[in-house]
């Protein structure tokens, strides 16, 4: 479906109080939509879900990759380090593609993994995203919650050395201006109302700590006639392109080996009332029988490149119960 037909099945079913699935590509080119919470898409998110509906811990999935070489990471590095001292961008989300061995089918894994945000499109890709993108209340208040900066809680004072982290900082303070700043092309009374403040993920390899932010703001009354233009608005995603956007997405594209596709696009499920929407990071992407994990970070003037390269080995992970 394209970008333009969304919008305005959005506009329609939200104005008239229905519910609704949809989810848009990287480079809003694409999308999905799905009226109410019945049809082939299988979601569970905060306010609604299709499909099974509960999750079904079984035999715990495993997760084998087949990481890229340094080499050929560092190709894509040095071009987003070249934009990066040019001034094209201050900070730049820097993504590959990895090749994995998966224990189970994606059909079979979904049911298995827990994450606020859940979704799987048979034969393409699953997706369990920790992260937020918008949330919009029945009275029109509309919430971001980007998310930059994680470690390892097994790392000694690991809250403590996330939150003093010069470069995290830095890279938080640069998405949090950027998601307020877009934000106000859409809502009024724009404000930060939560400031690096840490979460907690559980997976295979062990506990993980997380900082994200909460930017707030109000539509007008009418907001739901508008919902499908104030989402497309915001797109991309701001935590997953960088700053300033349209030169981002311009390096990001020239530095990056494989499309992203759906990969940190956004999703979002609206009940009638209230939307939630999530940004698709945590991502395995399927073609034929093959699988790939989706994963990167941030990279400023202060990044390394044998640093980015085990920051994005490290987020291929599938989360767990406990």
């Amino acid at each position: 479906m394209k970008v333009v037909e969304l919008r305005d099945l959005m506009n329609a079913r939200a104005a008239a109080g229905r519910p609704f699935f949809f989810a848009v590509d990287f480079l809003a080119h694409k999308a999905l939509f799905q009226e109410g919470a019945e049809g082939i898409i299988e979601f569970s998110f905060p306010n609604g879900q299709s499909g099974r509906t509960s999750l079904v811990p079984s035999i715990l999935p495993s997760i084998t990759p087949h990481p890229i070489p340094l080499e050929l990471y560092a190709r894509g590095f040095k071009r987003v380090q070249k934009a990066l001292h040019y001034g094209d961008s201050f900070l730049l989300n820097y993504t590959v593609r990895t090749p994995v061995d998966l224990s189970c089918s994606l059909e079979e894994l979904y049911p298995q993994i827990p994450a606020p945000y859940r979704l799987h499109v048979p034969g393409r890709f699953l997706c369990f995203s920790p992260e937020p993108f918008v949330r919009i209340s029945r009275e029109g208040r509309i919430s971001s919650f980007p998310m930059k900066g994680t470690i390892s809680l097994a790392t000694p004072n690991a809250a403590s050395a996330l939150l003093h982290d010069p470069k995290e900082l830095a890279e938080h303070y640069t998405i949090v201006d950027l998601i307020r700043n877009d934000l106000s092309r859409v809502a009024t009374t724009v404000r930060v109302e939560r400031f690096r403040y840490l979460e907690e993920i559980n997976t295979r390899r062990g506990k993980i700590l997380q900082t994200s932010s909460e930017i707030a703001g109000h539509l007008q009354p009418d907001w739901p006639s508008h919902i499908g233009d104030t989402i497309l608005a915001l797109l991309p995603a701001g935590s997953i392109t960088g700053a300033p956007k349209e030169a981002t997405v311009r390096t990001i594209l020239e530095a990056e080996t494989a499309p992203r596709g759906f990969y940190t696009g956004v999703a979002g499920y609206f009940d009638g009332s209230y939307l939630e929407s999530t940004v698709l990071i945590r991502y395995i992407e399927q073609q034929g029988d093959a699988f790939y994990f989706h994963s990167g970070g941030g990279i400023t003037t202060q990044s390394t490149c044998e640093g980015e390269y085990q920051e994005m080995l490290d987020k291929i992970y599938l989360p767990t119960h406990l």
